[in-house]
C-alpha cells in the first residue's frame, strides 16, 4: 500500500482520515505536535513536529508518498483573519515545502467554496494556497466544502429548509449548490477517496463533487463510516 502523511492528524478531519486510511491498509505518517501523539489512533508512524515549520518534519514525509494538509484554524469565524494569516496560511506553506523535498506523488488540500458573500479572509487566504499550489505543478486534489456538519458543528441544519427553497429559485440555485452543507461522514469518505487514488493535474471537488465521492468510497470501502442520506440532506 502506498505512504501517506497527515498534517492535522489530530484534528476534527485527521484523526478519523488516519484511522480510516490506517484499517484501509495505508502506512500512514502522522505529524502532531509532542504532546498530542497519545492522541493518534494505533497503527500509524507518529512524526512530533511543529505543523508551521517544515524543518521539524521534512525528514519524515516518505518520498513519492500522498500528503494531506489539514492543519489549520479550528471554528473559523471571521473574527479570526489574523489567524488565518498566522496559522492556516503558514503552515501551507511548511507542508508545500515538505512536499516539495519528499518529491510527493500527490498533494490533498482542504480549500473553502468560493466566492462566498462572508468569510473574505478565510476565503482570501485559501484562494492564495490554491493558487500556490498550483504554481507548483504537483498532482493535487483541492477540496472546496462550505461548511461540515459534525460533532460540535450542527446548528447549520437549522437552514436546511432555506437550502431546499433556494434550490428551486433560479436565481439562486447555484450559491445554494456551491455553498451546500455537507456531513462529517461525507467529508470524511471523500478524504480518503482523494488519498486513496492519486490524480494527475490538479483535481477540484466542489460540494457535489465531495458527496459523489464520499458515496463512492463508502460503497468500495467497508472501513469509511456510510454517509447515510437524511430526508432533509440536500440533494448532490
Amino acid at each position: 500500500m502506498a505512504s501517506i502523511f497527515i498534517s492535522g492528524a489530530t484534528g476534527y478531519l485527521g484523526r478519523p482520515l488516519a484511522q480510516a486510511l490506517v484499517t484501509s491498509g495505508f502506512d500512514v505518517f502522522a505529524l502532531a505536535r509532542p504532546q498530542s501523539i497519545r492522541k493518534l489512533p494505533a497503527g500509524c508512524s507518529p512524526v512530533p513536529g511543529n505543523a508551521l515549520d517544515s524543518s521539524t518534519f521534512a525528514h519524515a514525509v516518505p518520498k513519492g508518498s500522498t500528503f494531506v494538509h489539514l492543519t489549520g484554524v479550528a471554528h473559523p469565524s471571521p473574527a479570526k483573519a489574523a489567524e488565518f494569516r498566522s496559522i492556516d496560511q503558514v503552515s501551507f506553506e511548511a507542508s508545500l515545502e515538505a512536499s516539495l523535498a519528499a518529491e510527493v506523488s500527490h498533494f490533498v488540500y482542504v480549500s473553502v467554496a468560493q466566492p462566498a458573500p462572508v468569510m473574505r479572509a478565510y476565503i482570501e487566504v485559501r484562494r492564495a494556497c490554491e493558487m500556490r499550489l498550483a504554481r507548483t505543478g504537483l498532482n493535487a486534489t483541492i477540496l472546496r466544502p462550505w461548511y461540515i456538519l459534525g460533532p460540535g458543528h450542527r446548528w447549520p441544519y437549522l437552514l436546511l429548509p432555506f437550502y431546499k427553497l433556494a434550490e428551486h429559485v433560479p436565481a439562486w440555485r447555484e450559491s445554494a449548490i456551491r455553498l451546500g452543507l455537507v456531513t462529517h461522514p461525507q467529508m470524511l469518505a471523500a478524504l480518503v477517496h482523494a488519498a486513496g487514488n492519486p490524480r494527475h493535474g490538479i483535481a477540484y471537488l466542489d460540494v457535489p463533487s465531495i458527496r459523489a465521492a464520499s458515496f463512492a468510497e463508502a460503497s468500495a470501502s467497508p472501513s469509511v463510516p456510510s454517509p447515510r442520506r437524511r430526508s432533509s440532506d440536500l440533494s448532490a
